[in-house]
């Protein structure tokens, strides 16, 4: 089994800035990419930032420039500071990872449950 745990949400004023964690945790052979994600209500889930195993980024237009996607010393943490944190920002994000798990000979993605992140205005 491979487990995903996010942390870092909370409220925030606008202007604000957080930084979320997550951390995979279990059977896990090696991390391709991991990422972070988020859905407000009532929207379908967008992707936010992405990180690969060789350090390459990609990021949503709407937070180029206000959020980076980073990973720890261990690889199997990574990060997304958000600065300049806007009223749209608002969601609840979520950390996938795209792992080899130690049982199976191909990647399969993981999901965390999910952080809740709110800006006010």
């Amino acid at each position: 089994q491979v487990q995903l745990v996010e942390s870092g949400g909370g409220l925030v004023q606008a202007g604000g800035s957080l930084r979320l964690s997550c951390a995979a945790s279990g059977s896990i052979f090696s991390i391709n990419a991991m990422g972070w994600y988020r859905q407000a209500p009532g929207k379908q889930r967008e992707l936010v930032a992405v990180i690969t195993s060789g350090g390459s980024t990609n990021y949503a237009d709407s937070v180029k420039g206000r959020f980076t996607i980073s990973r720890g010393n261990a690889k199997n943490t990574v990060y997304l500071q958000m600065n300049s944190l806007k009223p749209e920002d608002t969601a609840v994000y979520y950390c996938k990872g795209r792992v080899v798990a130690t049982h199976t000979p191909q990647s399969s993605d993981y999901w965390g449950q999910g952080t809740q992140v709110t800006v006010s205005s």
